[in-house]
């Protein structure tokens, strides 16, 4: 059976963004997730978006596998997917420098 890049996207994952976009607080969102999610799971997440600040910051592949644990191969597709995805992991990242800038009394550029 033939599959698209869209696949993915369902009622079932529609409804789970919708969740998660409800959720107020820090320590909702981890227990949502820890209900959600095995621990190699959210294991996995977090890796993924540590090494896409790192790539963000300009930290070498090695670095960060060693920082991090993560194989160069999986960052190798985070980086292609930071620079050719949906666009979620660059609208999140200026979003909290965004969110930084402005704790500390300065306006964004």
């Amino acid at each position: 059976m033939a599959t698209t890049d869209d696949d993915w996207r369902s009622e079932h994952t529609g409804a789970l963004f919708t969740a998660i976009l409800r959720l107020e607080t820090p320590d909702e969102a981890e227990r949502f997730f820890r209900d959600l999610c095995t621990l190699g799971e959210l294991r996995d997440l977090a890796q993924r978006w540590a090494v896409v600040r790192m790539l963000d910051a300009g930290l070498h592949y090695a670095d960060i596998s060693k920082r991090t644990g993560a194989s160069t191969a999986t960052i190798t597709r985070i980086a292609s997917w930071l620079r050719h995805g949906e666009g979620g992991y660059q609208s999140m990242l200026a979003r909290i420098r965004a969110g930084a800038e402005r704790t500390a009394g300065t306006e964004p550029a």
